[in-house]
């Protein structure tokens, strides 16, 4: 049997999501999904809508795998995912929401019976082998009892729609039996208790052409024209934001206005249905339905004074965007002297922003397109590096970042700009194994720098040529090229770089055999990361120090190299490399006939790699302790 899918598809606004979201508790509180639901919204009409190998991460994460357990290509994430699947004995739901394409779901489709599919899309998926389920409107009874019911629920005495059947009927009709509809002009009649339901009708019917979007137009025309002018303006602002949902500090920014008076119109808003609060962790942030979205849109550029209200609001949300990614980004790197982020004051604080706001900020890059906002989003590109790359390793995303980036780069004729963003974009691409296309961005990158007055960039870029040709096989090449990069931060002063040249310098050296050379290349790396007071790279160092020195053979050196590492892993709680190095250690005990000392550090890899997230290490690590008893 083929796993079931079912693909429930309908207008925007229709109901979908909260009938699946409704079917999918109650399957749970049932227990027939005991091995849970995993979601994914593919925003599937937002102009950047998820690709199934975006979606796959999230639930790769969903499945638990994170960090460096993530593998660095797409084929090996699907075939994790896959694996993972299959080995899942309790049954799972995926929920896949607002789908616009069957090829954002066809390769995320489980292989094992007895998981199930449900999807959620405006279009009729008849492409997938599926169980469509068609979401009408309402019908016309089932749309009146909503009017009367909803209005009751806020105020028990409301007896409009007992005084005014043929009214309410009426209502219903006008809104096309659309649920968001009849959702918004429900909150229109809460707000005026003694208006008749009659009058309301009459004014709907004078909106105009009723047949746009099944008669939804003319309710927003009216939603729209009855807002004061304040709420209207900051929905008209809300619309232009990159995405659907915006956090409160960004809508401030888009509104211009005191932190205070936006969240009232916000709340005004939302008591009109048309935005909905999404409280989280971090805070509370909104988000307008699409066809909302589309109709404010619209509104937005409907004279030139609109226009360039919008412009203008685009403008204060990327500066926004900007100082608050430049904060975050001063906490993730290493401070300078004197340096305090005005919007933070932990890297957990910084990194919950960035996570809120990443879609946001993904989109906002699209903006480049537009020559007005190039240097905005040039700033924004540069402030994300450190985040997208080393954080959250999203390579994906950044390689569709990096692009629209370069070009808004070479709009504002920023060469050094433009090179750092081309050497980002060749680490993400060497990340992915797509090496020809990393050499050609890190060559780019090279000759850009060579034009400036920037050696550190020119010597940052020749030592990503290096790790490129060595991954390429080209090893003789990349260690001229990383001896290149070590000696020119050298030449420099840049003690950092040279630093990091060393180390690359001596992984390359020592995977073609050249031991003596490697040695004295990572020596060079310890000391220099010392000096500089780099307890991670020293780290690193010491622990490549330790591996050359047991290829070649002298123990006691390579012992005293990791235990040194060892200590430090410890000291900034890197459960990664303590748990790896501990590992080193026992096998080089264990080789030396010291079953004592090998057993310990067996037992202390073993801690180490469950804190890192390594179970399946970590339980060899206890086994091979356990055979030394």
């Amino acid at each position: 049997m083929p796993v079931v899918i079912c693909a429930v598809s309908g207008l925007g606004g229709i109901g979908k999501t909260s009938l699946a979201l409704s079917a999918a508790h109650k399957a749970l509180r049932h227990g027939w999904f005991p091995g849970g639901t995993l979601f994914v919204d593919f925003r599937g009409y937002d102009p950047d809508p998820v690709t199934a190998d975006q979606a796959l991460l999230a639930l790769l994460d969903g499945l638990g795998v994170r960090g460096s357990d993530l593998p660095q290509t797409p084929s090996a994430q699907y075939a994790l995912y896959r694996t993972l699947l299959a080995q899942r004995r309790d049954p799972t739901l995926l929920l896949l929401d607002n789908a616009s394409d069957p090829e954002q779901l066809t390769p995320l489709m489980p292989g094992t019976d007895h998981h199930r599919v449900l999807i959620t899309s405006r279009n009729r998926l008849t492409d997938l082998p599926a169980r469509l389920i068609d979401l009408d409107v309402l019908e016309p009874a089932a749309a009146a009892d909503l009017v009367d019911k909803a209005l009751r629920l806020s105020d028990e005495l409301d007896d409009r729609p007992a005084h005014e059947p043929e009214a309410v009927a009426a209502l219903a009709a006008v809104c096309g039996h659309h649920p968001l509809a009849l959702r918004i002009v429900v909150g229109m009649l809460r707000k005026r208790r003694y208006r008749s339901i009659a009058s309301l009708v009459d004014d709907l019917r004078e909106t105009g052409d009723r047949t746009a979007t099944l008669g939804v137009r003319p309710i927003f025309d009216s939603a729209y024209g009855q807002l004061p002018p304040d709420q209207a303006r900051l929905l008209r602002l809300l619309t232009l934001a990159p995405t659907a949902e915006v956090g409160t500090h960004a809508a401030v920014a888009l509104a211009d206005l005191p932190t205070d008076r936006t969240l009232a119109l916000l709340e005004e808003l939302a008591a009109s249905h048309l935005v909905t609060p999404a409280p989280t962790d971090g805070g509370v942030r909104w988000r307008l339905h699409d066809l909302v979205r589309d109709y404010g849109a619209a509104a937005a550029v409907s004279s030139t004074a609109l226009r360039e209200e919008g412009e203008a609001a685009r403008d204060r949300l990327l500066e926004f965007y900007c100082r608050w990614a430049r904060d975050a980004d001063a906490l993730l790197r290493k401070r300078p002297p004197g340096a305090t982020p005005e919007h933070f004051t932990t890297r957990h604080e910084a990194l919950a922003w960035l996570d809120a706001e990443r879609a946001a900020l993904v989109a906002s890059v699209q903006w480049s397109e537009k020559g007005r906002h190039a240097d905005q989003t040039v700033r924004l590109t540069l402030h994300l590096m450190d985040y997208g790359l080393n954080w959250r390793r999203d390579c994906v995303e950044w390689i569709a970042m990096s692009r629209p980036a370069r070009a808004a780069a070479r709009r504002t004729g920023d060469r050094i700009a433009e090179a750092r963003i081309l050497n980002s974009l060749g680490f993400a691409l060497r990340e992915l194994n797509q090496l020809t296309e990393a050499m050609d961005a890190h060559t780019d990158a090279r000759d850009l720098y060579e034009t400036t007055d920037d050696p550190h960039g020119t010597a940052s870029a020749w030592n990503n040529i290096g790790l490129t040709l060595a991954d390429l096989g080209r090893s003789p090449e990349a260690a001229e090229a990383l001896t290149h990069a070590r000696d020119l931060h050298h030449a420099t002063g840049f003690v950092s770089g040279e630093a990091a040249a060393s180390h690359n310098l001596g992984n390359t050296l020592q995977d073609v055999g050249r031991l003596t050379e490697a040695i004295d290349a990572y020596s060079r790396a310890c000391h220099l990361h010392h000096a500089v007071d780099d307890l991670p790279g020293e780290a690193m160092a010491w622990a490549g120090l330790g591996s050359a020195l047991q290829e070649a053979m002298r123990w006691d050196e390579a012992i005293e190299a990791c235990e040194t590492a060892l200590r430090m892993y410890l000291e900034f709680t890197d459960w990664e490399g303590a748990g790896r190095t501990s590992l080193n250690l026992a096998r080089m005990y264990e080789g030396a006939d010291m079953p004592t000392a090998a057993r310990a550090y067996y037992l202390q890899a073993a801690g180490a790699l469950t804190r890192a997230g390594a179970p399946e290490e970590a339980a060899q690590a206890r086994a091979a302790a356990r055979s030394l008893t």
